[in-house]
């Protein structure tokens, strides 16, 4: 068995990568989208609610399984998986937490190339005098294979090779280069969001002109933090909000419990899980909530911002907003905006390589160097389709499956095996072996029966989504005997293509009805590569078995 060789540098570096983990793109970006779309005010009590009894247990399970498994040699889920539960099963399920962070990271590097690229575009002055529908057609055309906005043939795919390369390299370097990266990167990240948000709060009416009659920055604060306590009996609301926690704090991925795997045996996991997931909290509620919405609220108004809110939004309006402070001060909020997100991308891109690389080391004893840049080659195969075939669907069809249920189906799995396979009291002694906090008794309780509970809520929420989300009258329609319609966004209309079956039946364009095929086609070979590549993972969790047992070496 591969001995540890590596162990964190400091408490302090540990906590930063861990938040490094889970603070990403998705606390500035998605957040607030997510917010907008559920009704401001109306997200913020269920979002809290499912950070306090799925997140925080959540936190305390993948932190304590992952100490577990180091304890034995294990530094990626199969194996921590293997080593609490008897049964050869189990280490397939861990199969997850390798399969969802090459899937994941495959496409979210592209996305992180998109921010070193609109840094560089932001220092040139590449943005200079376009009008907004001029920047929103930029974010279009970069996005569009063959197309340039430099010069640079091929643009998107060497900014996106550049961004794999850098995060491979780091990789390379092993803990000691993720932790100089989270050191570096945690304090810069949360320097350019607080100087970005007291520009948005400080905004106030400036923005208004005869353009943007409607500018006042404060308007998206009000709208984002005026409680509405209908939000309680909305059950859309309370799925979105779980789902942001789970993207938010990158539990379900199997990162958390590779980085805890290189713990000593009594380090503490308790006030570390807890302190890094309200760092996380920190700057997604706080920080994400003070650049995007404000700013573009204030030069847009409200009503625009809910109109248009998307992912996309922060690429393709706040370049042409920080137009509007002047040359000088547009490229340095450039160089922030961006650059802040290029940060939070790459400390979570790096933890997404840490179970793979785990993994070959400790079952067929490669090094770090060898380990990452198989890692990095195993991205580009799976993110090249990401970049070739964006506006065909492919990106969004791995953020689906991959970035979204496989988190919730190894969440509510591993919740089983932590609580009620391995057992609560044993998991509980684990948490609070060498904790320096007191865990309040109710989350045993939480851990084993309210926590699964609400997964398996969101996973079947999920696979049997109403249509337009409409809980109640589909309820009323199923108890009167009207049966229950799907969505197109539940699982089971999303694998039947039930959305795009319904626009090719209903267009009479015959260009149209070739471009929805060819969409089609590129879904269904989207689908087939994350399938590959859960099938390839798991025959090499197989053969690692065998090679185990020819050893003699422990596999329950």
């Amino acid at each position: 068995m591969s001995q540890k060789v590596e162990s964190w540098g400091s408490r302090v570096g540990l906590i930063l990568a861990m938040a490094g983990n889970a603070v990403g793109l998705g606390n500035f970006l998605r957040f607030p989208v997510q917010a907008v779309q559920n009704g401001g005010g109306a997200f913020i009590i269920p979002y809290l609610v499912c950070f306090l009894v799925m997140g925080i247990p959540l936190l305390f399970i993948e932190w304590s399984s992952g100490r577990f498994g180091g304890k034995f040699g294990n530094h990626s889920t199969p194996y921590i998986l293997d080593t609490m539960a008897k049964g050869r099963v189990w280490k397939y399920i861990g199969v997850f937490g390798i399969f969802t962070n090459i899937a994941v990271v495959s496409y979210y590097c592209y996305i992180e190339s998109w921010t070193m690229s609109y840094v560089y575009h932001s220092l040139i002055g590449t943005f200079q005098g376009m009008s907004q529908g001029d920047v929103a057609n930029f974010f279009s055309d970069y996005t569009t294979i063959g197309k340039s906005t430099t010069g640079i043939p091929y643009e998107a795919i060497v900014f996106y090779v550049i961004c794999l390369a850098i995060n491979t390299y780091i990789l390379s370097k092993g803990l000691g280069g993720i932790e100089k990266v989270a050191k570096i990167g945690m304090p810069l990240l949360i320097l350019f969001g607080v100087i970005l948000a007291v520009r948005g709060l400080t905004l106030g009416t400036s923005g208004a002109s005869e353009a943007f009659p409607a500018g006042n920055a404060w308007d998206g604060l009000n709208f984002l933090w005026t409680p509405q306590f209908d939000s309680l009996t909305n059950p859309k609301v309370w799925m979105a909000a779980a789902g942001q926690i789970f993207f938010t704090l990158s539990v379900g991925m199997g990162t958390i419990h590779c980085y805890a795997a290189y713990l000593k045996s009594k380090d503490d996991v308790a006030l570390n899980a807890v302190s890094a997931g309200f760092m996380n909290e920190f700057v997604e509620v706080v920080l994400g909530s003070l650049v995007v919405i404000p700013i573009a609220a204030g030069y847009l108004g409200l009503d625009w911002v809910l109109e248009n809110a998307g992912f996309g939004m922060a690429f393709q309006t706040m370049p042409y907003l920080f137009q509007q402070w002047g040359t000088t001060l547009a490229a340095i909020a450039g160089l922030l905006w961006f650059g802040l997100l290029f940060f939070a991308g790459i400390t979570s891109s790096l933890a997404m390589g840490t179970p793979w690389v785990g993994f070959m080391r400790d079952e067929f004893d490669w090094n770090q160097t060898k380990s990452a840049w198989s890692f990095g080659l195993l991205a580009l195969i799976m993110g090249l389709p990401t970049v070739f075939f964006y506006n065909m669907g492919v990106f969004d069809e791995y953020d689906y499956w991959a970035g979204t249920v496989s988190l919730v189906v190894f969440a509510l799995l591993e919740t089983i095996v932590f609580s009620w396979i391995f057992g609560i009291d044993k998991g509980w002694r684990e948490i609070n072996e060498g904790a320096d906090i007191k865990i309040p008794n109710i989350y045993k309780f939480i851990i084993k029966y309210i926590t699964p509970t609400l997964l398996l809520i969101v996973f079947l929420g999920a696979i049997f989504t109403p249509l337009n989300n409409d809980w109640a009258g589909n309820l009323s329609s199923l108890f009167s005997g009207n049966g229950w319609t799907l969505d197109n966004s539940s699982i089971i209309n999303q694998l039947a293509f039930s959305g795009i079956e319904e626009k090719i039946a209903a267009t009479t364009d015959t260009v149209e009805k070739e471009r929805l095929l060819d969409q089609k086609f590129y879904i269904s070979m989207a689908r087939f590569m994350l399938l590959g590549l859960f099938l390839f993972i798991s025959a090499i969790v197989y053969v690692a078995f065998n090679k185990r047992r020819r050893e003699g070496r422990n596999t329950l």
